[in-house]
């Protein structure tokens, strides 16, 4: 059975949101990482190309593996193996270390992502089971340099902060965050006391510290496009696998 998606310009950006000379580097970049070494049995049915596209597609559309099976040609079997095999291999690239007498300025919040798994979610706030992922941005370029392992969506932010490697990956940063981190040593809006009005000056730095914070915000809604953020039927470490993913192709994206 011949499938009909190939490793070509207008399926890739079509259907992955990456311009082909970032696919490119995306394939380069699974190829250093081993990605076309042998899969453990019979030798791969598809180029490496044509499989990060199974993959990508797999993550921007959440299609199932049933459906996804016809449009490469290939069993639904193959496409579960193709999609373990590479998907850990498009993982962030470590956060770099703080440059001396250089500025940056990070900023941290938790997006709620519905799951099926019940080992890694809860029930939270939105009324879904969920889990909640701890994303940092850089607020210059909008970059995504670090993300936690999900914890279960009914636990608070400043806890799961806490409790992730992302304080050990932010040291010697400046970091931003909303009021749910206070106590965290990360820098929070001022906090209006019973009975008193904040001063003109906190109102101001208030106004300021929304306005950068908002990038977080956007940065969530433009990973989003990549519908596995939005019902992620994976199991065990598939969460994790795909938000990790989705910010390589988040930055691929924005990157000129």
């Amino acid at each position: 059975m011949g499938g009909v998606l190939r490793a070509e310009s207008v399926w890739v950006e079509t259907f992955t949101g990456l311009r082909m000379d970032r696919f490119v580097k995306l394939v380069r970049v699974v190829r250093e990482r081993g990605g076309d070494g042998p899969g453990g049995g019979r030798p791969w049915c598809l180029p490496l190309a044509d499989r990060v596209l199974l993959v990508a597609v797999y993550y921007r559309a959440n299609l199932t593996m049933r459906q996804l099976a016809p449009l490469f040609g290939i069993s639904p079997a193959t496409v579960c193996r193709i999609i373990q095999r590479l998907g850990p291999l498009l993982a962030l690239e470590p956060a770099p270390r703080p440059v001396a007498d250089v500025e940056r300025l990070w900023i941290v919040d938790g997006t709620l992502i519905p799951v099926r798994d019940r080992s890694v979610g809860a029930s939270s706030r939105n009324y879904r089971f969920s889990a909640n992922v701890q994303v940092v941005i850089d607020a210059d370029t909008r970059l995504v340099v670090a993300s936690a392992r999900p914890a279960p969506g009914n636990k608070a932010d400043a806890h799961v902060w806490r409790e992730s490697d992302l304080p050990a990956a932010a040291a010697g940063t400046t970091v931003i965050a909303d009021g749910a981190y206070l106590g965290t040593g990360l820098i929070v809006p001022h906090r209006r006391r019973a009975g008193r009005l904040l001063l003109r000056g906190q109102e101001e730095d208030n106004a300021e510290h929304r306005r950068v914070r908002a990038r977080v915000e956007h940065t969530f809604a433009r990973m989003k496009n990549w519908k596995i953020l939005r019902d992620c039927r994976q199991r065990g470490d598939g969460l994790h696998h795909a938000v990790q993913a989705v910010a390589t192709m988040h930055n691929l994206a924005m990157t000129r």
